[in-house]
Parts: C-alpha cells; sequence; structure tokens
C-alpha cells in the first residue's frame, strides 16, 4: 500500500511491506492506484516539498513495523521536526490515504460477496438465514422450523452518540469514489472508459484532500438526523427487500417469486437520533417532532417513488389479466374522490386495470405525505390496498407481478410503514425523579419539567400522525428499581390524562450492580397496572435494555462480560418462568470496550431463551456507515445477524451454551474475582482520573465537534462517573493502548492457571472463545512502544507499570489460547487489515504525541500557540480513528 515511492530503497522496503502481508493482487493494485493519484495531488498541493516530507515518514514508520527501534526513533525525529504548518498538512495527507485503504478494502470485500453469491457451498451453517433454516429443519422439523421463521426479528437502533469522526462531506467524496472505483472495474485496460474514470477519481481525491477533514462546529440533532436519513436514502430502504428476496431465493430455489414468499420481513430500524435526551439538553420535544417528520418525509417519498414504477411497468392489459372485484372496488372509490385524475391516470392506462389502480396508490401515499384530504390514515390500509392487488394478479394467473414487484413493495411498507424508524426516547431516571418532585410538590414548574412533560406531548401527535410503531418506546436510563419505571406513566398522565401515548416502557440496566438486580426489579414492575395492561395488549411482550458501556466502564470488561451473561440467564430464565415474551435490548458501541465485535458470534454465545429469534441492538457512529454504507455490505451483515439470531435458539446452540456455562462456572468465577481487583487496582488508585487525563488525549476529545451530545456530565475529571463511556474508550485507543477492551483478562487467567483447562474452555465455552478474540482484536490495535511514551506523559510509573504488566500479560495468554506465536494468526484475514495499517497509524501517533506533549508541557523556547497544536491533535485524533476504523 503505497504513494507512488520516490527511490528504489523506498520501492524495496514498501514491497517487500505488502508481499509479507499478502493483500490480494485486485486490492494491491486498487490501492497503488489510488495512493498514487494521491502522490499526484500532493505534488499539485502549492506546497513545496509536501510529497516528499510524507513519504520520509511513512517509509521509517514501515521500517519501524520490524521492531527496528533505530526506525522508530528516526520517524519520532522526522514528527517533531516538521514545522507546526508542515505536520499538520502531513496529518491531513495520512488521513487522506486512510479514507481511500478503507475504501480499498471494503471493494475488495465486495468483490468477494460477489464472487461466493455464486458458489452458495462456500458459507457455513451459521452464515445465512437459509442455511441457519436448514440446519433449524433438521432440528426441530419443518413446522417448527417455519413457526420460528415466521416470528424471526432483527431490529437494530441507530444512535447519534458522537463517534463518527469523518465529515459527511468527506463521507460523501468517499462514496463517489467507491462508484468510480466500481467503473473502473468495469471499463477495458488502457480504454477511454478507465482513462475518464482515473481523471474523475483524481479530481475526487483533489476534494477530499483540499475539504477541511474537521468539522467547524458541532453538528445540530436536526443534523444529525439528516446525517442518518442518508443511509435510508442510500442503502436502506431498498436493500432491506433484496435482503429479502435473496434469503427466499435460497429457500425455495426456482420457486421464489412465483408464489407467497417464506421469509417474512424481519427487520425493524429504530432510532435514537433526535430522541435521546440523556444528557443532551440540545435534544427537545420540538426536535423530536420534527426528527419524524424527516424520517416520514423520506419513507412516504421513497414509497410513492417505489409504486410509480412497479406502476409505469404493470401493462397487462384486462383481457389477459382480468382484475378482481376487490381491485375494481378501489378503482371505483378513487374515481368518485378524484375523478379528474383518475380520467387523466385512465388515459395513460388504457384497458390496464391493475396499472391505474396501482398508479392510484401512489397518489394516497403523496396525499398522506402532503397531508391532503385523499391520504391514508395508516400504513395497514395501504398494505390492504397492496394485498388487494397482489390477490386479483395471482389469481388472473400473474403471479410473477404478483410476488415480484408487488412483494417488493409489501415488504418496504412491513418493514418501514409511514415513519422509517421507529424513533424512541430515552431519559436519565434522576431527570424524572426531579420533575415528578416539582409537580407532586405543586407550584411554578422549572423549564425542564416543562419540557419534560412536553416530550409525552411529542409522542401522542407522532402517534396519532404516523401510528404506533413511529414512537412509543421510552428508555429509562439507569433504571435502579420498580418505581424508576413507574415514575414514566405518572409523568406522562401529568402531561395529558387519560390521552397519554401508548408507552412500551424500558429499562435500561447499566452498572453492575444494577445487572444483579435487574429479575428483582422486573418481577415487581410487571404487576403494575400500566403494565400490566401493555403486556395484555402485546401479547405479553417485555422489552428490557442493557448496557455495556457503564458496566465496562464499573467493574473492567471481564467482569463486565460475565455479569452481563448472567443478568441475561437470569431475566431470560425470569421470562420463561413468568410466560413473557422477552427481547434484551443490547446497548452495544462499535467499540470493542463498549460491546462492539462481530455480532453475529455475540449472539450464537448468550444463554438459552435470551434470544428466542428476537434480536435488538444499538448501531453507533462509525459502525453506521461501516456496517450499513455500501448494498453489498449492508446484505450480508443483516443475513449473517439474522442467520445467527434465527440460529441461537437451536437446541444444539442452546445446550452447547448451558452446558458450557456450567462447566467452566468455576473458570468464570476465579476470572470475575480477578479481573475485578485488578482493574480496581489501576481505577480506583489515587489520583487516577486526572493522570487518565494527563496521559491521553481525553480533553481534547472533547473539543471534537463530532456530535450534539457533550462528552462528559459534569465540568471536571476527577471521577471517572463523571465521565461517558465513548470518550474513556475513545481516549485509550487513540493513546493506542485499548485499555477498555482487554484490561484484567490477563490477570483472569493467569488466577486460573491451568493452560489445558483454559484451552479446552477457549474451545468448548462460546462465551469466553468470544471474549478472548476480541481482545486479540483489540491488542492487536495496541502498540506499546507508542503507548509508553503517552503514558510517560503522566509521571506515574506506578500507574504506568500497572498498565504495562497487564498488557503484556493479557498477550502472552491470549496468544496462548489462540495458539500460533502472534495475535489473530487464527483469523489471518484481519490480521492483514490490522498490520497493513499499523506503520501509517504510528505516523499519526506520532504526530499526536508531539502535540500533546506540547500541550501538557509547553515550551518556553519557541512556543507554538495551544490553538494550532490542538488542531494538529485533532486532525491525528481524526486520522488515527480512520486508520483503526475505531472510535467510541
Amino acid at each position: 500500500m503505497t504513494l507512488e515511492p520516490t527511490n528504489t530503497e523506498a520501492l524495496r522496503v514498501i514491497t517487500r511491506f505488502e508481499a509479507s502481508n499478502g493483500i490480494p493482487d485486485s486490492m494491491r493494485s486498487d490501492v497503488r492506484m489510488l495512493g498514487g493519484l494521491l502522490g499526484q495531488v500532493l505534488r499539485e498541493s502549492g506546497s513545496p516539498g509536501l510529497f516528499e516530507d510524507v513519504e520520509r515518514l511513512r517509509l521509517a514508520t514501515i521500517q519501524a513495523a520490524d521492531a527496528d527501534d533505530e526506525a522508530f526513533a528516526r520517524a519520532a525525529s522526522i514528527a517533531d521536526s516538521f514545522t507546526i504548518e508542515r505536520a499538520d498538512e502531513v496529518a491531513r495527507a495520512f488521513t487522506c490515504y486512510f479514507h481511500l485503504v478503507n475504501l480499498a478494502e471494503e471493494h475488495q470485500r465486495v468483490r468477494v460477496l460477489r464472487e461466493r453469491a455464486g458458489q452458495p457451498g462456500r458459507e457455513d451453517a451459521a452464515d445465512t438465514v437459509a442455511t441457519a433454516f436448514a440446519q433449524l429443519r433438521r432440528e426441530v422439523g419443518e413446522e417448527e422450523a417455519r413457526e420460528r421463521l415466521s416470528e424471526l426479528r432483527f431490529h437494530p437502533v441507530f444512535t447519534a452518540h458522537p463517534t463518527e469522526a469523518r465529515r459527511r462531506a468527506v463521507s460523501s467524496s468517499i462514496r463517489r469514489l467507491s462508484e468510480l472505483l466500481t467503473q473502473n472495474d468495469a471499463a477495458s485496460a488502457g480504454g477511454a472508459e478507465q482513462a475518464r474514470a482515473h481523471r474523475r477519481m483524481l479530481e475526487e481525491i483533489d476534494t477530499l484532500w483540499r475539504t477541511a477533514p474537521l468539522r467547524a462546529q458541532k453538528p445540530s440533532p436536526t443534523d444529525e438526523v439528516r446525517t442518518v436519513m442518508s443511509v435510508f436514502d442510500e442503502i436502506l430502504f431498498t436493500t432491506v427487500p433484496h435482503v429479502y428476496r435473496r434469503i427466499d431465493d435460497a429457500l425455495r430455489g426456482e420457486g421464489s417469486g412465483n408464489g407467497a414468499p417464506l421469509v417474512p420481513a424481519f427487520v425493524r430500524v429504530g432510532s435514537w437520533v433526535g430522541g435521546d435526551r440523556d444528557g443532551n439538553p440540545f435534544v427537545t420535544a420540538a426536535v423530536t417532532r420534527e426528527a419524524a417528520e424527516i424520517a416520514a418525509d423520506h419513507v412516504l417519498r421513497g414509497i410513492e417513488r417505489s409504486i410509480e414504477r412497479i406502476g409505469r411497468t404493470l401493462t397487462l392489459d384486462a383481457e389477459g389479466t382480468p382484475p378482481s372485484t376487490a381491485v375494481e372496488a378501489l378503482w371505483t372509490a378513487f374515481e368518485q374522490a378524484q375523478p379528474e385524475l383518475a380520467a387523466a391516470i385512465a388515459k395513460r392506462s388504457p384497458d390496464e386495470p391493475h396499472r391505474r389502480v396501482v398508479l392510484s396508490l401512489a397518489h394516497r401515499v403523496h396525499a398522506t405525505r402532503v397531508g391532503d384530504d385523499d391520504a391514508y390514515s395508516a400504513p395497514e390500509e395501504l398494505l390492504a390496498d397492496l394485498r388487494t392487488v397482489q390477490s386479483s394478479l395471482a389469481a388472473a394467473g400473474a403471479t410473477r407481478h404478483a410476488f415480484g414487484g408487488v412483494q417488493h413493495l409489501i415488504w418496504q411498507v412491513e418493514t418501514y410503514g409511514f415513519h422509517l424508524t421507529e424513533l424512541e426516547v430515552r431519559q436519565h431516571s434522576q431527570v424524572h425523579a426531579e420533575a415528578l418532585a416539582e409537580l407532586d410538590a405543586g407550584g411554578e414548574l422549572s423549564e425542564r419539567t416543562q419540557e419534560v412533560l412536553e416530550v409525552f406531548r411529542a409522542v401522542a401527535d407522532i402517534q396519532k400522525r404516523y401510528g404506533l410503531r413511529a414512537a412509543g418506546r421510552y428508555v429509562v436510563s439507569f433504571t435502579r428499581s420498580a418505581a424508576d419505571l413507574a415514575a414514566v406513566h405518572r409523568l406522562a398522565a401529568y402531561a395529558l390524562g387519560e390521552d397519554a401515548p401508548v408507552l412500551d416502557v424500558v429499562p435500561l440496566f447499566e452498572t453492575f450492580a444494577d445487572l444483579q438486580a435487574a429479575p428483582g426489579i422486573l418481577a415487581e414492575v410487571v404487576e403494575f397496572p400500566e403494565f400490566r395492561a401493555r403486556l395484555d395488549a402485546t401479547g405479553n411482550r417485555l422489552e428490557v435494555m442493557l448496557g455495556y458501556s457503564d458496566s465496562s466502564k464499573d467493574v473492567g470488561p471481564v467482569a463486565a462480560n460475565l455479569a452481563l451473561y448472567e443478568a441475561q440467564r437470569d431475566i431470560a430464565q425470569w421470562a420463561v418462568d413468568a410466560g413473557i415474551r422477552l427481547t434484551l435490548f443490547h446497548g452495544r458501541g462499535g467499540a470493542l470496550g463498549r460491546g462492539g465485535g462481530p455480532a453475529n458470534s455475540a449472539i450464537l454465545a448468550q444463554p438459552p431463551h435470551s434470544v428466542d429469534g428476537r434480536f435488538k441492538l444499538t448501531e453507533q457512529g462509525e459502525v453506521i456507515f461501516a456496517r450499513y454504507g455500501e448494498p453489498a455490505i449492508a446484505m450480508r451483515h443483516i443475513d449473517q445477524v439474522a442467520a445467527a439470531t434465527l440460529l441461537a435458539s437451536s437446541p444444539t446452540v442452546e445446550q452447547r451454551t448451558s452446558g458450557a456455562a456450567e462447566r467452566f462456572a468455576p473458570i468464570a468465577a476465579t476470572m470475575d474475582t480477578a479481573s475485578r481487583e485488578r482493574f480496581f487496582s489501576l481505577v480506583a488508585a489515587e489520583g487516577f482520573a486526572p493522570w487518565f487525563a494527563t496521559v491521553t488525549p481525553m480533553e481534547e476529545i472533547g473539543l471534537l465537534a463530532l456530535g450534539s451530545r457533550p462528552a462528559r456530565r459534569g465540568l471536571s475529571v476527577e471521577s471517572l462517573e463523571d465521565l461517558r463511556a465513548i470518550p474513556w474508550v475513545f481516549a485509550w485507543t487513540q493513546a493506542r493502548i485499548n485499555l477498555a477492551g482487554w484490561f484484567g483478562l490477563g490477570t483472569a487467567l493467569e488466577a486460573v492457571g491451568d493452560e489445558a483447562a483454559l484451552r479446552e474452555a477457549y474451545r468448548e465455552w462460546p462465551l469466553l472463545h468470544t471474549m478472548v478474540d476480541n481482545v486479540a482484536m483489540s491488542l492487536a490495535k495496541t502498540d506499546e512502544r507508542i503507548a509508553r511514551q503517552y503514558l510517560a506523559l503522566g509521571d506515574r510509573d506506578d500507574l504506568a507499570a500497572i498498565v504495562l504488566d497487564e498488557l503484556r500479560l493479557t498477550r502472552e495468554w491470549v496468544i496462548r489460547l489462540t495458539g500460533g506465536d502472534a495475535l489473530l494468526q487464527n483469523k489471518p484475514i484481519l490480521q492483514r487489515a490490522v498490520q497493513l495499517r499499523t506503520p501509517y497509524v504510528d505516523a499519526l501517533s506520532l504526530l499526536q504525541l508531539r502535540a500533546l506533549r506540547a500541550l501538557r508541557t509547553p515550551s518556553t523556547v519557541e512556543p507554538v500557540p495551544d490553538a494550532d497544536l490542538q488542531r494538529l491533535l485533532l486532525l491525528s485524533v481524526s486520522g488515527v480513528a480512520a486508520g483503526l476504523q475505531n472510535t467510541g
């Protein structure tokens, strides 16, 4: 992976580096081409010597990757030698390069997915819904397997947590480059079309280089809503029905599209963007209303276009495809309501009754969007009309049309309704308690309490306009008692009395203590009248959310993982005993320290009955674009997660998971105690919080305009309780330590000590296997040489020693369990991706260290303004995030 090398020695070193990492030829070609174009842009940038300076630093960090301390010192010296202006330019160049490398990797992944699409035998049993269904059918029989498939649900919830370091303008530029790469692949080598693609790529890379990489100001919540909408408009709205179709193709073979599908519309998309007000004063009731309006406008426009497209192609004459009496009735009703428009449609569609009716449906959807009299009152009405058309076509023998394009429309409406995303409100339990205290006391209400009440009015208005699915879940952060949940219904009654909206109140258990108390709280709350009534109305469905971030910051990643498993096991067992149909909502982040990592392997490690065909999780920051930003990758991700969700409840998976948990319980107990003690020895040490703020760019991260939500709860970092989980993880990642993802595992495994028993546990216990593999990934992105330099900023050798000793111990144990002599040796593709990036991330880390040292210990010889140093640091933060493909 190179910019264009400037001399023979550079080419030799870079070629050897590429060869040692086994880059596929097609990807190597893409990276060389994109890197060469970036090199040309840097030469043309008008900054003399910039290209050469970038190459000097890059070559030194590549040489240093072979544990060459002399080369590492030379790289650090080069980074320190730049003027602040040149360091700024070099940081931007490396960041651009990472964006291009990430694009090339994504493009290669899409190539591989397309190749595999024609070779279904290459996917294993847990990889697709079709193969998971086949396994389930063998275990439980055809009828039960179909019943479970019909109940399948995958529910990602997009959040606006501030973890996407890229500006939207940068993301848009990268997306345009992706399209040009596809055009380049299709063009003849050396031909005019390829030359045109190269010329346009050069222009786009120049745009990427010249676009300011940092946001000038924080986005508003409405900006965040519109950013997420771009994922729906460009990818999800059209991609999700294609996922259903691909699965149905695999399940029904040649019969797919010629009869009713087996696969249901199993995806539901949620959003906290514009609804999550926990700690974000900028999310108001007005913002929540606007978020719902924006989403509804987007989906109704999309449905209208889809119906019009199908309508234009449904040119089936009445003689060959006679309409049913129900279809004729739809047209008669439309003629009476809209005679002029009906006449115009009839003129365009002579003797084509199905086409006429479908085009009339498009008009009614338009009326729904703009609020005209002919509007649908609910998406169920549109679904009924579409099914009427579908039944008529099928009865007339046009089954390919009935279960082709019309089915596609039905899937879209079933998935997205008229609301697009199921908007969820979240608020902290303490805010509710304080509002209730004011209301119960009487007198004048504070502005915050008035706003709390206004939220319930906003939810009621959204439900009236777009239906119950549009907004109705109310998540209570830091739920610590049943009273915290009952407070929501009391506040709704204060706001609207008997006209209060329908609410599914969702407890969020976040800390270690709250996770342990969860079953008792749930057993109490389901006896409350409001909860009992809602359970009766939904067939005993209840949703419970688990927080991964704060529990990990509370007791460390190892104890948190074990506690989360136990909480899920106990909650699931309580639900089975109580006859509750439970959905566990996983508050997972993108980074490993916040519950991130491969979702499908995590699902298959869950306790029995904690999934039962339903999986819901938060998708945050950079993860949204990584998983859903490209159609082929989005389809693959949804298929994989849905397959794991279906398979998790199979007898063999449940028996393996529960049996392993019982068998290895003594190991779990030892690991839990040892890891917590080790974690507390660090974070409970006197002066830890300010030391942490000194040795990482935590304070400066708060200056990044990542999102509308504040980075901390208070004004200081004297206590970790004041710090949100995202900057806690983000800061350790930037320091190349990644402590939040692995700290304590080495001590935990050492406390067990029996390597043979641990190897067996790693093979047979899904929870430990997933934990160790995730830690291996986290450790692979650490760099001890660079970490030492960050830790040295704090002048606390005792704390630095704890971190470094645990790092070495954890790395040693992980390698022993996973096999080989290096991290990720059992996952060569992932190992290659990490190793390829490391030298270039090192370059940015050295630039960041230079800025951080100057900010921590200002020079009196040649002082550099803090604003310039902060800008360099923030540029490096953005670049490291792109290089590691992780923020918070």
